[in-house]
């Protein structure tokens, strides 16, 4: 099944809780930006605002939860996980940008789920970090649903 079809199905069949499922889960672990999705479900008719909404409700909760995972399972995990690279990066970031970076990492392409898991590594305050997602989030996803729903006159769904 390709990603449009995938795409399709989802915000046909589970409308906003799909969105939420694919924010919380790309948040924890699969590779798959929500992006589309969000792009796609403003296409497909779904109000912008609930999709960013629930979106970043979903993230917030998918990236707490690879903040504990971080945090309980540490170092050696995520390193079989991302690999080196990323936790030597990661950890540069960290020092340079301490909370600002979840914000970053939250509203840019940057990995997100890499922060958020890097974020219980360093026991970061989970009230920054969850603030920083917060804000991080909403901003990509209210944005990426506004251009979805902008864009959706050219298509004939």
């Amino acid at each position: 099944m390709d990603l449009y079809t995938l795409m399709e199905e989802l915000i046909r069949d589970h409308g906003y809780p799909g969105i939420f499922l694919v924010a919380f889960s790309e948040s924890v672990i699969q590779p798959v930006p929500p992006d589309i999705f969000i792009v796609g479900a403003s296409i497909f008719g779904l109000d912008p605002l609930i999709c960013a909404i629930v979106s970043t409700i979903g993230s917030t909760l998918g990236g707490i939860t690879a903040y504990i995972l971080g945090l309980k399972l540490g170092t050696s995990v995520f390193i079989r996980l991302f690999g080196e690279k990323y936790f030597r990066m990661g950890r540069d970031f960290f020092e340079r940008y301490g909370v600002w970076g979840v914000v970053i990492a939250g509203f840019t392409p940057l990995p997100y789920k890499v922060v958020a898991w890097l974020s219980g590594i360093f026991k970061m305050s989970i009230l920054k970090f969850t603030v920083g997602t917060l804000i991080g989030r909403f901003l990509r996803f209210l944005l990426i649903a506004y251009f979805g729903h902008g864009i959706s006159m050219y298509f004939t769904i």
